[in-house]
């Protein structure tokens, strides 16, 4: 086996795969009018709200100058507030407009067409999903 060969490069296998996730997703979000890093945003206001920008940043693994400009768009769309928080003046709290909190209905059924497309069974997408978590705490430490 050529260690340097692209195809036995793990890196670029996840690359490739988030890539082809990012193009799925592209198309099916469209009709949300959301980008995949805005979606990802609503995803965690849907799940807890409101949060600070730190919080949002920390839960995605962004920093705030990636998240901002996400933010702002998000914004402008009519999807988030964005305000000071009354305890902590130099913190900022994300929370959804009711359009946003409504837009969580309509993208519903968006993660289950996206792992059918997968092709892979619930059982494998489990171990799949375990696994990539392993990898990324592994890595994450190493980096440290």
């Amino acid at each position: 086996m050529n260690a340097l060969h692209l195809d036995n490069q793990l890196c670029f296998a996840v690359h490739a795969a988030s890539r082809a996730f990012d193009a799925l997703y592209r198309r099916q979000l469209t009709e949300l009018g959301l980008t995949y890093p805005q979606y990802l945003v609503m995803l965690v206001l849907w799940e807890r709200e409101p949060l600070s920008v730190k919080e949002l940043g920390t839960a995605l693994r962004l920093d705030s100058g990636t998240l901002s400009p996400l933010l702002k768009r998000l914004e402008a769309a009519g999807l988030v507030d964005r305000e000071r928080d009354p305890a902590d003046e130099r913190s900022v709290l994300v929370r959804l407009t009711p359009e946003g909190a409504r837009l969580r209905e309509r993208a519903e059924p968006l993660p289950g067409r996206m792992l059918e497309s997968t092709g892979m069974s619930p059982g494998e997408l489990a171990d799949l999903h375990a696994a990539l978590g392993r990898l990324t705490r592994s890595l994450t430490e190493a980096a440290r």
